[in-house]
């Protein structure tokens, strides 16, 4: 399906990532409403052919490294595949290299590579079904600090505490680790993620770059009055298609004694953040490492059950391969069953159907359809890449069969910041 009208221009502004700034964490590929960005094992990159410089990847990037663009012949833009091997972003042309191509100074590139067309409009609001995801923070969100400090100024960080929180053989290696900051202000809040810089060098000779991670502590610590914060890591050794591969981070984090320091940068995040006024409700879906954010929320909220915050319902969808391979799992029970509404789907356990978050939600689909239709009721999905579409699919359909109007509902959810998405 033609979704876009390709612009003749001679020269255009090519938009461009900048490797070295760049810490993958999948935020704008999630939102591109062109599918224009993509990634492989080393860059997140930008296609020429399908930009159209809408703009929606500029803000939410936590580091600025979306924001490059070069002024470039059409017949020399750079390719997917030349972006993807890049160290670095390339110099600019110069004013003797683009007259070589034939651009002068008084040539006037194109604002963008694509323009949009009626149909691609149609198209993305009829199949672009995560567009409904918010970049906008609930209206109560507590204020986020962000961009503290950088790859040149990092915080050094101590471990207190690395639990390993699944079963010992089971595949998913899944660690609690604890890290405290001293007396460093890193201000964090539940919902937004830190870098963490492992030691030692790429195949290419160069410093590792920076791996996000969610925080999975409330916004006063493990311990309150202490200046610590927690994450949830699972050991990488393959990838998406099976083949062994050691995760430069993952590793690093899960092998980390009591005493061992770590270098972070950040903190990042604007968006997905959790509402605070009273009688909000928080509907939570994840699988795997994608609770981490979630145990941060329900923390907090647990917290405030000690004071007079009326607070509303929460709603967990929580997704594993199995029972054993779930971090958190006695926890999660362990808390008042009148606080929190607990779903679990487990997709490989022996002799049983494969279950997943979006086959719970629709069995409790007039639960979510009610919360559909209440403005104070928000949405948080976290976890691999894949479950997104079917998460979406699953609450448009549940809207839909309650007779809610979904493109009402979902432009909603994503005006006032009520849908976030999170996935990687």
């Amino acid at each position: 399906m033609n979704f876009m009208q390709v612009s003749t221009e001679a020269v255009i502004k090519q938009h461009l990532i900048d490797p070295e700034s760049c810490i993958r964490c999948n935020t704008c590929e999630s939102i591109c409403p062109s599918d224009a960005i993509t990634h492989g094992e080393k860059n997140y990159v930008v296609d020429a052919a399908k930009c159209i410089h809408c703009g929606e990847c500029i803000g939410p990037c936590p580091t600025g490294a979306i924001d490059n663009h070069r002024k470039m012949p059409r017949a020399r833009l750079y390719s997917v595949e030349a972006q993807l091997g890049w160290d670095e972003l390339p110099d600019e042309l110069t004013a003797a290299q683009l007259a070589a191509e034939g651009v002068g100074a008084e040539t006037e590139p194109a604002s963008a590579a694509v323009v949009p067309t009626p149909a691609a409009s149609i198209a993305a609001e009829s199949d672009g079904l995560l567009q409904y995801g918010a970049t906008l923070p609930p209206w109560s969100a507590a204020h986020p600090y962000t961009n503290l400090y950088d790859a040149s100024n990092p915080v050094v960080a101590k471990v207190t505490g690395n639990m390993r929180v699944t079963e010992i053989g089971r595949e998913y290696d899944t660690h609690h680790i604890v890290l405290d900051l001293g007396k460093t202000p890193f201000p964090l809040l539940e919902g937004q993620s830190i870098g963490v810089i492992a030691p030692g060098e790429d195949a290419s000779g160069r410093p590792h770059h920076a791996r996000q991670y969610s925080v999975s502590s409330a916004r006063h610590g493990e311990r309150p009055g202490f200046n610590n914060f927690s994450l949830t890591v699972k050991r990488v050794l393959e990838d998406r298609q099976g083949n062994p591969v050691r995760g430069v981070a993952s590793n690093y984090l899960c092998d980390l004694k009591v005493g061992d320091q770590v270098k972070l940068i950040g903190p990042f995040g604007t968006s997905f953040l959790m509402p605070n006024h009273p009688g909000s409700h928080i509907v939570m879906i994840c699988t795997g490492t994608g609770s981490a954010p979630m145990r941060g929320m329900i923390r907090w909220r647990n917290h405030l059950r000690t004071t007079n915050f009326a607070g509303g319902k929460l709603m967990l969808f929580f997704g594993a391969r199995s029972q054993q391979d779930l971090p958190f799992f006695g926890p999660l029970h362990k808390l008042p069953k009148d606080f929190m509404d607990v779903n679990l789907a487990f997709s490989r356990t022996p002799a049983q159907p494969r279950r997943y978050v979006q086959d719970l939600m629709r069995e409790r689909a007039a639960d979510v359809s009610a919360l559909l239709a209440e403005e104070n009721s928000y949405f948080y999905v976290c976890g691999l890449k894949s479950m997104e579409e079917g998460v979406v699919l699953a609450l448009r359909d549940i809207a839909q069969e309650a007779g809610l109007n979904w493109a009402t509902v979902g432009t909603a959810l994503k005006r006032d910041g009520r849908l976030h998405l999170e996935t990687f």
